[in-house]
């Protein structure tokens, strides 16, 4: 498939400044900082005239790896707020990882919107009705979108990276969860119960708090690197990646914390049934995990910070024993 044809429409993107006055949307990358991320070649958003070089220097973006078979994805609410960010491989028609923030104002405690109403009747863009939105991503060009036929029939969960829970602010934040560019195949007994399901619970219930961070910056996602996934195939014919493991990468600002106001954690399991709910052997450092995955988490950091709370784990820090 030719993708030089979507090239020229990403780059119609890249005109002009973002209207977001959301937390931290220019934080990080101003000082001493040699691997944050510079100019975006490719990428796509709701709101027009965005940035794209600008919001990947939001704390929570990771290294891009860019180039022509990475999409830059931007899921905006109509109030301009950013709702969560992913990098898009069209070869492998998978997210690399999807990343988003939790804040006063945008968060899991913010509910306004309740996810069963799917289910009585109401619609997102034509989905919906009598159960959940799953869609394929509009922003994504149609030729590498994964479709509800390619998730149908496989064996595994539509699994949510950022979860539906995690946002319940309004319908729209609510209904781009469901968008398939947001999910990897998950087990069920690995998504909806175990050590997955258990960290996702955790992040809401214990680091969501306005007594716990001012900002949480939040990465996840399913390993997509050659040998670290196996396929199946979906009533489709077509095969989807099925990650062979799954990671978190936290940072924390809060300005009673030492580090410069940050802390850090990282998790890292194997996909696989799990009904261990004890979260402290999956806890590793963030530089462990980039060694893992070979991804560049929060970049955008001032070096001399990023050196330090990406090498220091402590699990006491999070409530972990």
């Amino acid at each position: 498939m030719k993708k030089t044809k979507y090239l020229l429409f990403a780059l119609c993107c890249l005109l002009c400044a973002c209207g977001d006055d959301e937390p931290a949307i220019s934080e990080g990358g101003q000082s001493a900082n040699k691997n944050a991320n510079g100019y975006v070649a490719m990428g796509v958003c709701e709101t027009k005239g965005v940035n794209y070089s600008d919001i990947a220097k939001r704390l929570e973006i990771p290294k891009l790896k860019g180039g022509n078979n990475n999409l830059f994805v931007v899921h905006t609410l109509t109030d301009k707020k950013i709702n969560y960010c992913m990098e898009y491989d069209y070869d492998k028609l998978a997210s690399r990882w999807t990343a988003y923030q939790w804040y006063a104002g945008l968060s899991s405690k913010e509910s306004t919107w309740n996810r069963y109403a799917w289910k009585n009747g109401e619609t997102f863009n034509g989905y919906g009705g009598n159960g959940d939105p799953f869609q394929p991503d509009p922003l994504i060009p149609r030729d590498f979108q994964t479709t509800l036929d390619d998730h149908r029939s496989n064996g595994y969960d539509r699994g949510h990276m950022l979860g539906s829970a995690d946002r319940l602010n309004s319908k729209q934040a609510n209904g781009q969860t469901f968008y398939l560019s947001n999910m990897h195949p998950q087990l069920n007994a690995f998504n909806a119960q175990g050590i997955w399901f258990t960290l996702e619970e955790r992040l809401r219930k214990m680091y969501d708090t306005s007594s716990f961070r001012d900002t949480l910056y939040v990465v996840k996602g399913g390993t997509i690197a050659d040998s670290q996934y196996t396929t199946r195939k979906g009533a489709s014919g077509r095969s989807l990646i099925v990650p062979k493991y799954f990671f978190m990468a936290l940072l924390c600002k809060n300005n009673n914390t030492s580090q410069g106001g940050y802390k850090a954690i990282a998790f890292w399991m194997e996909h696989k049934e799990n009904a261990v709910t004890n979260v402290l052997p999956y806890a590793i450092s963030i530089d462990e995990l980039e060694e893992k995955t070979g991804i560049d988490f929060f970049c955008n950091l001032p070096d001399d910070i990023e050196t330090v709370v990406e090498a220091n784990m402590v699990p006491a820090a999070w409530g972990i024993k």
